[in-house]
């Protein structure tokens, strides 16, 4: 399997958002206070026209498999960038599409000048969870930022 990542396109908005919802519909995740419910999912290529953003999509022989994000969410500490919209469709999990996904956000980030990356998630994403543990990020006791997502209860931050 061939894996590239580029940048998102204006005409992937309508997979990413359907490979988005459908992982928590999988996964059992709440809809509301989530990605899920979000209005901006339906229209990722617009959200990340952001300064000091950026959407990788990754595709697999061409077909897109998933994206992930780095957003500079408001409320966040200075140099803190919120690591987001990593999501990944079935048949493209546990291949290493998203620890190669989750390495190019860190170096993305890195670059832009962010010193550190946070993020939030869902108890049913245990397999993420686990990743960004391997890659080193901490459990936090409270959320930061603004996101809007009040129905995540994981909250997890890297120095870079």
């Amino acid at each position: 399997m061939k894996i590239t990542i580029r940048e998102v396109e204006e005409n992937d908005n309508l997979l990413l958002a359907q490979i988005i919802r459908k992982a928590f519909e999988e996964y059992g995740a709440p809809t509301l206070g989530t990605v899920y419910s979000d209005p901006t999912t339906d229209d990722l290529y617009r959200l990340f026209r952001t300064d000091k953003s950026v959407l990788w999509v990754a595709l697999a022989d061409g077909e897109i498999a998933g994206c992930c994000g780095i957003y500079p969410t408001k409320g966040l500490p200075a140099n803190c960038a919120e690591l987001v919209k990593f999501y990944l469709a079935a048949e493209f999990r546990k291949k290493g599409i998203g620890k190669e996904l989750l390495a190019k956000n860190i170096e993305s980030a890195r670059m832009f000048g962010y010193t550190k990356l946070y993020l939030e998630s869902l108890p049913q994403f245990c397999e993420a969870i686990k990743l960004y543990e391997k890659q080193g990020f901490m459990k936090l006791n409270e959320p930061l930022g603004e996101s809007g997502h009040n129905s995540c209860n994981i909250w997890m931050i890297k120095d870079l």
